[in-house]
């Protein structure tokens, strides 16, 4: 079997699953996207976590060109992306009882906003946590994560519960148990995952909701224009000078 046509079958795996995101997640994806919409409107603000490869989706959507500006990224040292030596010591820290409450306490996260966690499997202590307690907090969560997890393995959170236990909208990625697309007789091991693509696409057809839904009450959207085109830096200073005190990535 060619290169080629392994490529070809990556993308074809791809589009599968983008196109049953966008058929069997509409109406989660309308509901996040209001929720965002909604806090937007009533002077809310919006974070977004991931760790590991979960926290690209959730970069994709903080200080983006194209994107609502409002979105601040809650970061904890060491989980997010893959920068920590040894890599491993990120899936490590997912599993610790007690780190989302501490990152919560020190965050600018109150009642009234939005938090937006990106969790493959949903089964780490860490992005249970988060959600159960910021709801505590009185915020509202919306979950990415791949639902068949929560049936095919088990939590590793105390509770035996999952990320989608503890969310008010759950956008269910429909990614396998193992995350690889393809196989091949003489390779002793899945390859070629797809979440990124497909989560990152799931959470920009969100935030394309959120946009719609703004514009129809009136609302002009808090947008982010792309510093390489003419006049996007003074666009973006008039933003946000005046969604300043909603905006925690420039402080």
């Amino acid at each position: 079997m060619s290169d080629r046509k392994l490529a070809g079958q990556f993308f074809d795996a791809a589009i599968g699953l983008l196109q049953r995101v966008r058929d069997e997640e509409a109406g989660n994806i309308e509901a996040a996207g209001t929720l965002l919409a909604d806090t937007v409107a009533e002077g809310g603000r919006l974070f977004a976590f991931g760790a590991g490869h979960s926290s690209l989706a959730a970069q994709d959507v903080v200080y983006r060109a194209g994107g609502l500006a409002l979105m601040n990224l809650l970061a904890v040292p060491g989980v997010v992306g893959v920068d920590v030596m040894p890599a491993t010591l990120g899936s490590a820290l997912e599993r610790v009882d007690g780190l989302a409450a501490a990152v919560l306490d020190t965050s600018p996260l109150r009642a009234g906003d939005v938090l937006v966690i990106v969790s493959l499997s949903g089964r780490n202590a860490l992005p249970v946590e988060m959600a159960m307690n910021a709801r505590s907090l009185g915020v509202k969560v919306i979950g990415v994560t791949s639902v068949a997890y929560a049936s095919e393995t088990k939590s590793r959170h105390v509770s035996g519960t999952c990320l989608k236990d503890h969310c008010d909208v759950v956008l269910d990625s429909k990614i396998a148990v193992g995350d690889a697309e393809l196989t091949l007789d003489t390779v002793p091991a899945p390859f070629a995952p797809a979440s990124t693509v497909v989560t990152a696409a799931l959470l920009q057809a969100v935030m394309a909701t959120a946009v719609g839904a703004l514009t129809d009450r009136g609302i002009e959207p808090p947008l982010l224009r792309s510093g390489n085109v003419d006049g996007g830096h003074e666009w973006n200073g008039r933003v946000f000078e005046e969604y300043g005190d909603r905006i925690f990535y420039r402080r």
